[in-house]
């Protein structure tokens, strides 16, 4: 079974970083879904009441549900060429100083990078 990501299709930064972790997949054990997609589909209503918009969303092969930098860090964790620096993202408070960042970042990506159009998956 394949993790599942939960991805902002119109943040163009959530895009570009979906295009460079699916080059480094070469296991292609993730699986992206854009959020606009996923929102109102009844399989994925474990999606209800969470900040899918503003943090990255993941459904790990075993279940285990992240967002936000925990997404990105299990991320790393599954890309060869990450890996190896992906320990560093387990250091002890790391989270404490990443995560902030993190949702920092995410507040201001439409305001740095814009808005792209998205059409549904149909």
């Amino acid at each position: 079974m394949k993790h599942t990501v939960f991805y902002d299709a119109r943040c163009p930064l959530c895009s570009s970083v979906k295009w460079v972790v699916g080059k480094l997949d070469w296991f292609r054990r993730i699986r992206w879904i854009p959020v606009q997609d996923a929102e109102n589909n009844n399989d994925y209503s474990f999606l209800k009441n969470r900040d899918i918009y503003d943090r990255i969303q993941m459904l790990s092969s075993k279940g285990r549900i992240y967002e936000g930098f925990y997404t990105i860090r299990k991320i790393l964790t599954l890309l060869p060429v990450t890996f190896p620096v992906s320990w560093l993202f387990y250091l002890p408070y790391i989270d404490r100083i990443l995560s902030p960042l993190y949702m920092w970042v995410s507040r201001n990506r439409y305001h740095w990078f814009g808005r792209q159009s998205y059409v549904p998956q149909i």
